[in-house]
This record gives structure tokens, sequence and C-alpha cells, in this order.
């Protein structure tokens, strides 16, 4: 049940802010962490149907700024694979409780953690090799799945986008209008599933204000702000919050 006082929307109002900041002007890649805060105090499908309709209308607001610069290609590839992502992860949450989800969403926010790690090291290289149609389809199926589950779906589009060697504000762009599409997607069956309540109704509503001055916030940012200070902070956030969720879904 979602509770609607004060204590929430401690909690909610910054995480909104936060994911409409990252979806705004830093590719979408730590929006999730909203979700992921949220999760920590409400049922994580609740947490889930709170946010999808608040990152839909960030999505609406950044699309005029980055309008017409993006990968068509690309971004048709990861579209058509990643609806078929929203299936199955519409599927899978029909036969997982509440546990599984707070794990399930705990291990993708540490494992996001590890691979923007990982790339730090160099122990991966990224860029310089472009990656095929197939890579891509996995990439869209990948995004697809874990944007419904979690709204995590950017690192597994990162990962396909950058080896494109395409631009920041064509990354930025493709991936505004990839998730834009991929949340229409996912409206639906979380109406079915019951994600969405009176009282998410009402949460969005209250919530949007806060989620439309972090989409301007993100636009702004995204010629001001380094990459590398916004997700040092995204990796304290997701790596103490995942690991709080997997413990939780536990214990």
């Amino acid at each position: 049940m979602l509770t609607l006082d004060f204590n929430f929307f401690v909690i909610a109002a910054p995480a909104v802010i936060f994911a409409g900041i990252s979806k705004g002007g830093f590719g979408s890649g730590a929006a999730f962490a909203g979700a992921s805060i949220l999760a920590l105090v409400v049922p994580p499908g609740l947490a889930l149907g709170v946010m999808l309709p608040l990152l839909m209308l960030v999505d609406v607001a950044s699309l005029r700024p980055y309008w017409g610069k993006w990968c068509w290609g690309e971004a048709r590839l990861l579209m058509i694979s990643g609806v078929p992502g929203v299936a199955f992860g519409a599927l899978l949450y029909r036969l997982v409780d509440d546990d599984f989800l707070r794990v399930l969403i705990g291990t993708i926010s540490v494992g996001f953690v590890v691979w923007r790690l990982v790339l730090r090291l160099d122990w991966v290289k990224i860029g310089s090799q472009s990656m095929g149609n197939y890579a891509g389809a996995v990439a869209g199926f990948t995004g697809g799945f874990t944007s419904f589950v979690s709204h995590a779906g950017g690192p597994p589009v990162a990962v396909y986008l950058l080896s494109k060697g395409i631009t920041k504000a064509q990354y930025q762009a493709t991936t505004v209008l990839v998730f834009w599409v991929i949340n229409v997607a996912k409206f639906v069956p979380y109406a079915f599933l019951g994600m969405f309540t009176l009282q998410t109704g009402i949460a969005n509503l209250l919530l949007a204000p806060f989620a439309l001055f972090g989409a301007w916030v993100g636009v702004k940012a995204h010629h001001l702000v380094s990459e590398r200070v916004f997700f040092g902070l995204t990796y304290v956030i997701l790596a103490i919050t995942g690991c709080k969720l997997i413990w939780d879904g536990l214990s």
C-alpha cells in the first residue's frame, strides 16, 4: 500500500528530481535511481508505477531540446527489439513476489555501479569497435526488459550506442527517443498488472513539478556539469540503495 505522507515525499521528491536530471541531461543512464530509492519505502511494483508516468513526462519535456539530433538507424533497432523485452518483463512480473523484485532491482543497481567501475578502470573497451545489428538487438531486448522491471534500461543501450562513436548530443537525443517509445510500451502492461492506483495517480500529480524541474536542470547541466561529477554521486547512491534492497529482499 502507498501512503502519501510526509515521509514519502521527503524521499520521493529528491528521487524524482534526480531522475529528471539524469534523463534530461545524462543519457537516462541513472534515471532508474529514482525507482530504486522509492522501493526502499514502498512496495517495488508501486514504486515502478509511481515513476513511470513521471519518466514519461520527462521524456516529453526532453524531446524538444534534442529533436532531430538522434541516430535514426540505431534508435529504430533499439526500439523494435526493446518491445519484446518489455513483454518478457511483464511475464516475469506476474510470476514473482515483492522480495524477488527488491533483490532484482538491487542487483541491477549494484551491477550498474560495477559496470561503470569496470569501464573506468579500462578493463573493458567500448567505442573502439562498432557493434553490429545483432548486438544492437540484444541491447534493445535487454534494455526493454530491465526498463520494465526497474526502469534501468540505460546501461545495455549505452554499451551499444557508445560503440558507434557518436557525439554526446547524438547519444543523449537517441536515448531520449528510445526510452520515450519503450516507456509508452510499458504503460499498458503496468496498468493491467495493477501497478497504477489512485494513490500513485495522486502522487504523480504532486510530483510532476519536481520531475519537470529535474528535466530542466538536466538540459542545462548537459552543457555545464561534468558527467564524472554527476555519475560519481550516482554510484554512491545506487551502491547503498542496491545493497539495502538486496538485504531487505533476502531477509
